[in-house]
This record gives structure tokens, sequence and C-alpha cells, in this order.
């Protein structure tokens, strides 16, 4: 078996573009520059597509290498047939490889292997033929001073069968198959810890029971949880008559009556203590892997959405991290980010210090030309932002609430203290939050994406596989947007595709040494940024106010040349080429086409021209919560009140109605049709208007629709 055979065995995708994707990769390529920059070579295949073949690259290569551990493994112990080898060599699974390893793996001592040394694997075997009238008789030719009666040799040659049928491939791919298609999955409380107040969460759980693949990906992961946490007990069988009868099949040869009755009692010795427990943990990790991908598929869904949020761009904000007894951080940040001023105001109770509030903010807002207000939606907000909108100011201020979650996390980071050494977390805190208006991705990428509060059971799932998933995404959104490489922080540089976070230091410290970086071209100029690295990143790298027109766009400086000779067909200069809509249409473009240079690149190349640079998210946007909800207190069945769609899981999604607590839409309610994809419905940030179904003011639990 081949990389190009597994692959494609795996996927629907065309044999050309999985080799030279593969040929890329190998060449140390990332995602974002295949799929952008050598359409022709892949046959214009997208980011998902090449993110599949990069993970079944890695699939396959994990499996090869566990080929290579095992067959040396087997060779070792002289046991490796070239029918053995012939089979290890054809897997195509671990779990057929595991199968097929599992007789020769390093044990600790069982049952059998304390049975052989007794030296009764012989009785076994004349037993396993099935061809002995009388077995008794031939065990006593076994009793020795270790065993000293029949009973004791026939349950020792017993314990050996057993791990032989429980070391039977076939067996095993038999009861496997059995357990994928009827295994149910059982949950118990766990008596002692039923009546405790955090058990009540998993309440719906202390009797459960249904097929396991039919357990949706939220319930197992609940449930799992409740394991970890010691409130319940798992359980995952099947029919045990069933799965005897798959094992009789396989292991009864004949109807010798004395050696079959040794056997069958072998059989369900094997599978009650061998065979169940592992096959039972087996797909219960399987259905964990598979709740796992889906709930990363969420959270990875997410968190595009909330990265390729609506920035409102470089305006000079005043932001403020609301709050009681500690008031509330003021900040003034330039049009670039950078913090000017900082200071505290006592607005709300218990100092209520609301005249001086008033005057400093009126104050700051002139004294460094404020454009925009931004207000964490943390404790308070809704009370700053009516402080705030009281206030008579001598311009139009937008006010945004702006969502804080992970501020506190970045604001205690190292990254914060490095860009704010002088300055404590509720000042960074309040930065973040300004920031986050200005441009959500620039400031999002320097927090973990798990702190950033939009998953579904991300605490719960493979971490290696999350972080994976989740640094793809923020790789994918960084490049699909492009980053002004002479404003842009080192986190965010380090996204880029090619850099990585030494590179992302020397762009950051080659730049302030040298007064900034002027052109694309300069880049090969830092410190260790050679040709490969210039040629999977300096596309995705702006530069405002150029050398070349074309450094503030996303066409490729490779593709310059192509550029150029565009222009001169056309008697017009690059800088005239570039956003003439007309002229640009008049381009011939299959007269552009050679061997490396297609239509899809040359399509890409004329609708960047057409608008070089441009940001693909759309404008941040004004929103008001309903000015006569404060509490849940506040809330009754019936009303309908607006809000902002702050979490998607697979079972519908979450929404921010101006109160501590958000309110769930249950797929459901989310449209009059059947609805199977959450997404297809709402978006995150999505604004929206519900209508408060259930109110829970116990569990503090609000159900709200979103049909008419």
């Amino acid at each position: 078996m081949t990389i190009l055979s597994y692959i494609l065995q795996h996927t629907n995708l065309p044999e050309r573009g999985v080799t030279n994707t593969l040929k890329l990769l190998n060449e140390d390529c990332t995602i974002p520059f295949i799929s952008r920059y050598r359409k022709e070579m892949t046959g214009n295949l997208d980011e998902v597509a090449i993110g599949d073949i990069a993970k079944y690259k890695a699939a396959f290569e994990e499996l090869e290498k566990r080929k290579e551990t095992i067959l040396k493994a087997i060779e070792e112990q002289e046991a490796l047939t070239p029918e053995l080898k012939k089979k290890i060599e054809q897997a195509t699974t671990l779990i057929q490889l595991e199968d097929l390893y599992l007789p020769y793996k390093k044990q600790r001592t069982t049952r059998a292997a304390i049975a052989k040394k007794k030296g009764l694997e012989p009785l076994a075997k004349a037993i396993m033929k099935q061809q002995e009238n009388n077995v008794d008789f031939i065990a006593e030719k076994y009793l020795t001073d270790e065993v000293t009666s029949v009973d004791e040799a026939l349950k020792g040659a017993r314990d050996i069968m057993a791990e032989w049928i429980n070391e039977n491939e076939h067996v095993r791919k038999r009861v496997r198959n059995l357990f994928s298609r009827k295994a149910s999955i059982s949950a118990k409380v766990v008596k002692a810890k039923k009546d405790e107040e955090e058990a009540q969460k998993y309440q719906q759980y202390f009797d459960w029971d249904e097929p396991l693949h039919k357990a949706p990906s939220h319930r197992l992961l609940a449930m799992l949880r409740a394991v970890n946490e010691g409130y319940v007990k798992l359980k995952v069988d099947v029919e045990k008559e069933e799965a005897l009868d798959i094992i009789d099949d396989i292991v009864i040869k004949t109807d010798v009556e004395s050696s079959t009755n040794q056997v069958f009692i072998a059989i369900e010795d094997a599978y009650k203590r061998l065979l169940q427990p592992a096959i039972s943990n087996e797909v219960l990790k399987e259905a964990k892997e598979i709740a796992d991908a889906a709930a990363i598929k969420v959270f990875s869904s997410n968190l595009r959405q909330l990265l390729l949020g609506a920035p409102l761009g470089e305006k000079r904000i005043l932001a403020l991290d609301p709050g009681y007894k500690s008031g509330c951080k003021v900040v003034c940040l330039d049009e670039n980010g950078d913090l000017k001023h900082n200071e505290n105001i006592y607005p709300h109770p218990p100092q209520r210090e609301t005249a001086m509030a008033i005057k400093k903010i009126k104050s700051l807002v002139n004294a460094y030309d404020i454009e925009a207000i931004a207000i964490g939606n943390g404790t308070a907000s809704r009370e700053t932002e009516a402080f705030i909108k009281k206030i008579a100011f001598d311009r139009d201020l937008q006010v945004f609430v702006v969502n804080e979650s992970g501020a506190s996390v970045y604001s205690a980071s190292k990254i914060a203290r490095a860009e704010f050494p002088s300055y404590d977390v509720t000042v960074r805190g309040a930065v973040s939050i300004g920031r986050r208006l200005a441009d959500p991705l620039a400031e999002l990428v320097k927090i973990d994406p798990k702190s950033i509060g939009v998953g579904q059971y991300q605490h719960d799932v493979d971490q290696s596989k999350l972080k994976d998933e989740l640094d793809t995404v923020v790789m994918s959104c960084v490049n699909t947007v492009g980053v002004n490489v002479n404003t842009a922080s080192a986190p965010l540089l380090s996204y880029v595709s090619g850099i990585g976070n030494s590179l992302a230091e020397n762009i950051v410290k080659y730049r302030t040494e040298n007064n900034g970086i002027k052109s694309r071209k300069e880049l090969l100029k830092v410190s260790r940024l050679g040709a490969k690295a210039f040629e999977q990143s300096a596309a995705f790298l702006r530069i405002t106010n150029p050398e070349h027109p074309l450094d503030n766009s996303a066409v490729h400086p490779e593709r310059y040349n192509l550029v150029e000779k565009m222009a001169k067909d056309h008697k017009v200069s690059v800088l005239q080429l570039i956003g003439n809509k007309e002229l640009i249409k008049q381009l011939n473009l299959n007269k552009y086409c050679t061997d490396e240079v297609g239509l899809p690149t040359l399509t890409d190349i004329a609708s960047e021209l057409e608008k070089p640079g441009l940001d693909p998210r759309k404008k941040a946007k004004v929103f008001e919560f309903d000015k006569n909800i404060k509490t849940i207190n506040d809330l009754k069945a019936g009303m309908k009140v607006p809000g902002i769609v702050n979490n998607i899981t697979n079972f519908g999604c979450f929404v921010d109605i101006g109160i501590k607590e958000s309110g769930l839409v249950h797929i459901s309610k989310l449209a009059t049709e059947f609805i199977s994809d959450v997404n297809s419905v709402v978006q995150l940030h999505q604004h929206v208007m519900v209508t408060i179904t259930e109110v829970d003011l116990a569990r503090k639990r609000i159900q709200l629709s979103m049909i008419d």
C-alpha cells in the first residue's frame, strides 16, 4: 500500500491533485499557500481538501511507523513468518495491526502464561482440536506436583484456550463488528454522590440507556465528563448470547461432546474476561474519537467566525472594562491600537462619582480625538453602557459592547507582560477590549483559543487534535485576511504562512531598527528569512504606501512580471491598471496562460487588481439590547428581545440578550423546517430577535425560540 492509494481510499479527490499536493507538502509548503498560489498543480483544491490530504498523510506515516515497530518486535522473537509479514504490511488500520500483534505482545503474567509454565499447553492444543472423546483421561497425563487434579489441569488448559480465542483476529473482527452495530451505552448513578449539588447537572444520566451509535457528540462527552467527575458509571455492551454465538461459529469445529464442552466454557470465559472488556473499551474509545471530532469541528467553525468577526478598523478608541466596587478601567488607544492614556472612573455604587466620571470621559474624548467607544460585556456592562449613552458629547460617537471572553487570560499572559511591562492586568484587559473592536483577529490570536469560550466540551476532547485543528483555523484566517507587516504584533505575524515564532520576532526587530519595511523584497534582509520562507509568506504580508504598488495586494511577487506585462500590453503603468475595473475587464486572460499559470490563478489576479488588499470581513455594526432587561428576573415567557449569537453547538445556539446568563435556542426552535446543521441558520455574532419561551430561575436557565 502506498501513501497515494491510502489517501485515495479515504477521499474522493482526483489522483493528480493528491499527488501534487503531497509533493508540495513534502517541500514544506503550507496549506494556505498551496490553496491560494498553486491552484494549477492541485486542480484548484481548496483548503479543506488540502487539509484532509495533510491529515491522511500524517495518519499513513503513523501507520507505517507502527508497522516497522511491530515487525521488528516479532522478528526479535523469531516468530515472523512470510505470511504474517505480508498481513502486517497490508494492514490498513491501526486496529488491524494491533490484532495481528496481540499474540506477540509482551504482557504481564496472565492465567494462560501460568498454565503454560505448568506444561499444560499440549493439553490445550489437544482439546482445541475437538477430537478427544475423553478429556479427563488425557488430562491425567499432565498431573504433576504443580497440577494435582484433573479439574486443575482442565482449568489451566481452558485458560490457555481462552487466550487463543481472545487473540484470534477473526473472532475479534466479528465481535468488534457486532459492538459497532449493536452496542448500547448505559449510565448508572454512583449512589454515594447522588445528592451532591454538582451531581444534579448530570441528573438525566442517573439511569440512562441508548444505542451507542445514536448517542450524539455532546451527550457522549457529557456522560464521560460525569464519569470523570465520579457521578456515574458507564457500561458498553451487546447481547451476550449473540456475541457467544458468533464466537462459537468460528471456534467450534466438531460435535465431539467431551472436547467441545471444554471449548464452550473457554469461549464464555474468553468473552467475559478478555474480549468484552477490551472490545467495549475499544468501541467506546472510537465513539469518543468521533465525538471529539464533532466537538472540534464545532469549536473550529465558531473560532473561524469569531476571528473573522467584523472589525471597526483603524480608529481612535476609548475602551472601558466595567466594574462596580473597583470602578471602570478606562484606556485611550490611537488608530494603531497603541495605549495613550489610562485611569479609573467610578460611575456606579458604592462610590457613584457620576459627575466626575462624566467630566473625565468628555475630557478624554476631546483630548484624544476619540472616534468610538468599546465597553466590555462583563460585570456592570449594561449600567456602564447606559451611563455612557447619557453623556452629551460634541460629536457622533458609536458605542459598542464587546465580548471580553479570554481578556483576563490575555492580560495575565507572557504576551501581555511583554507588550505592557509597566501596567497591571486591569489596564491590559481594557486595552484588549478596545483592540478587539478595532480588529478582532489581530487581538484574539494572542489568546489560547480554548479560553475564548466559543466551544462545546473543548476541555474534554483530545487536546493534541484540538490544538492542531485550532492552529490550522487561526493560520487560515490570518492568511485569508492578510497582515500589515509594519503594524502586526509578533503573535499575529507568527501565523502567517511560512513565518512562525522566531521569524516573527526577527521581523519585528528588523522593522524597529530600520524604521519600517518599505517593500516585500526587503523582507529578504530579515535575519534567517530565506527564499523558502519568502515564497510562502510574501503574498500574505501587506505594505501600505509601498515602493511597488502590488506590495499592498494579494498578488504573489512571483507574478509581478505577469501583471507588468498586462499593464504594458494596455499601455498603462501597473499603478494605473490597479483599480481600473473597465480596463481589467478587457484583459484577455487566456493570452497570459503558461504551463505554470492557468485561468484559476489569472482570475484571482484580476479580482485582486480590481480591489487590491480588500479586507474580506464585514464592518462592525452597533447593537442595542432591550433597555428594560437588566437581570434574569426581568424576563417573562412570550417576550421578544434582541440578542447576539455568542456560541454555537450541535444542539443549538446560545444568545446574549444583555444579562449575565445567555439563553439557549434549541436546534428545533431555530426554524419551522428540519435543521441538521445549526450553522446553516445562524452565525456567530449574528444579530437576532428571539422569543423567551421558558425561564428557570432556580437553575438560571433561559429557553429561547427564533420561530416567529
